[in-house]
């Protein structure tokens, strides 16, 4: 059934584009050491940086899609990769070993992973609904 909500706003691709490099940065950050973490909290929110990281991208490529596609976009794609972990070939595995390789695909499953970037992408989706509300890019009235 098709709705008679306007569309929302698009996405700035700009501020985007920032963003993404924000949660990057912070990622870095979060997994460098310098900020004292448990192992676990370093890991595991590292992994939910990763995510929201995805989340951002999907609003830059897609910046009319409303938040809840691009947040399943998000899922869907970081769960990807990380049941791609499972598949090992030499191929693959050279990729990994790269440090590129390593930040974009992993290196091992986990499933305790899957939790962790379902986690970031809804802290993610969170922000950015509460954001477009109150900024009144959301017309659709729900989750644009």
């Amino acid at each position: 059934m098709l709705s008679n909500s306007p569309a929302p706003e698009a996405r700035s691709r700009i501020a985007y584009l920032f963003l993404a490099l924000a949660v990057v940065a912070g990622g870095l950050l979060w997994r460098s050491g310098l900020i004292p973490l448990s192992p676990a909290l370093s890991n595991h929110g590292g992994d939910a940086l990763w995510a929201m990281m995805v989340f951002v991208g999907f609003g830059f490529l897609f910046p009319r899609n409303p938040t809840w596609t691009n947040a399943v976009l998000a899922v869907g794609f970081s769960w990807a990769v990380e049941f791609s972990q499972i598949y090992h070939a030499p191929w693959i595995d050279s990729l990994r070993a790269t440090i590129p390789g390593r930040l974009v695909l992993g290196t091992t499953f986990n499933p305790i992973d899957l939790a962790a970037y379902a986690a970031g992408i809804t802290i993610g989706a969170g922000c950015e609904m509460i954001w477009r509300r109150r900024s009144g890019r959301d017309r659709s009235g729900f989750m644009a």
